[in-house]
């Protein structure tokens, strides 16, 4: 299996600020660094090259997305704003909690387009699924504006380049990241033919948006499950709900926002996920990719912010993407793979199967033939 792989230092320099955490410094609160920074992400990348696992992937050159793919998806104001505020040395991607410094327009345009790179490498069969270590994120961004440190929404302009250039018709994004994947719903509310399902921390970012009841127009899927979820959660929730939520949808190509801040140890979300659970949401995701769509699996980094913690969580996902075990293992698994809040408790059950009700419910158009897809 060829798993291609998207990295480009200028990522690491997208700067958002001496933030104290989340809050910009100043009075009592003494400079320090923005959550987001490029710890997480350098250090993903610099673990997946010390392993030796760059070795077995194909590397995918990251370019710029154009602004023809951004507008395909972003309102022309918002694409200016970010210019002129990155020419003036800095801005806010428009929440007024999204601070970029001089500069991050073009890589957000990187960001973007790196995902893009990642989903032509699958669609040109070059790659038989992908990975892009992209940053900024982007599964918060709206139409008019960047909100959640996100700026252009890298998976929807990825999606809509395929839909535009590659004769894509039906796209399914899965998302689970800690945080309800809100922009990417949002871009997508009245669009039948894509899906989106997201998988996150219930009312924890954005506090309004994410419940059962939040269907969109029909083919939204959200799974709000409560805090304290571990792997035993997680993975059932993706065998029982996103999987077969899939399958009835019969998409062209599956989009994954990748985001370990359901991880252990991530200060921004308080669920207990572990390398091994990721590797396990994987396996199924994979799998499911191979039933349907002749294994187009594409995946968008998005949150994450344990420095120390989510490179471990992206090998393994990268390990069960390429077929390539490094040996490495995962160093806190003594502790946290052992811990109790991986056992599924009857109130996580009870969001997972009203979800599954949920899924059966979705505005799902009919399977393309066979000889079709």
């Amino acid at each position: 299996m060829t798993t291609g792989y998207v990295w480009h230092e200028r990522y690491a320099w997208h700067d958002t600020g001496t933030h104290a955490g989340l809050l910009p410094a100043g009075g009592p609160l003494q400079p320090y660094h923005n959550f987001e920074s490029p710890e997480s992400k350098s250090r993903f990348a610099g673990l997946v090259e010390v392993s030796g696992l760059l070795d077995h992937l194909l590397r995918v050159r990251a370019r710029p997305a154009t602004e023809t793919d951004i507008l395909r998806v972003h309102t022309a104001q918002h694409l200016e704003r970010i210019k002129a505020g990155s020419a003036a040395g800095g801005g806010d991607a428009g929440d007024g909690a999204s601070p970029f410094g001089a500069g991050s327009y073009e890589i957000a345009l990187l960001a973007a387009g790196g995902t893009i790179a990642a989903t032509e490498a699958v669609l040109t069969g070059q790659a038989d699924n992908a990975y892009a270590l992209v940053r900024p994120p982007g599964h918060h961004a709206v139409r008019e504006h960047g909100m959640g440190y996100c700026i252009f929404a890298n998976i929807a302009v990825a999606i809509e380049w395929a839909r535009a250039t590659q004769g894509v018709e039906r796209v399914a994004v899965v998302d689970y990241d800690v945080h309800h994947g809100n922009g990417t719903q949002s871009i997508y509310d009245d669009d039948p033919d894509v899906l989106t399902i997201s998988l996150h921390q219930d009312r924890l970012f954005p506090q309004n948006s994410g419940s059962l009841e939040d269907r969109g127009t029909g083919t939204a899927l959200n799974i709000p499950l409560p805090a304290g979820c571990g792997n035993g959660a997680y993975t059932e929730a993706v065998r029982r709900v996103v999987v077969p939520a899939l399958h009835g949808f019969q998409p062209d190509i599956i989009m994954v926002a990748s985001g370990f801040d359901a991880s252990a140890n991530d200060p921004l979300g308080r669920m207990t996920v572990t390398a091994a659970g990721y590797r396990t949401i994987t396996g199924h995701l994979v799998q499911a990719a191979q039933d349907l769509c002749s294994g187009r699996l594409v995946m968008s980094h998005e949150g994450g912010y344990s420095a120390v913690y989510t490179p471990f969580c992206g090998l393994a996902v990268l390990e069960a993407l390429s077929g390539h075990s490094t040996g490495v293992g995962d160093p806190f698994s003594g502790t946290w793979d052992a811990s109790p809040q991986h056992d599924l408790t009857p109130w996580q059950n009870e969001v997972i199967q009203a979800a599954e009700v949920l899924a059966t419910r979705l505005r799902l158009r009919q399977p393309k033939p066979a000889s079709a897809r």
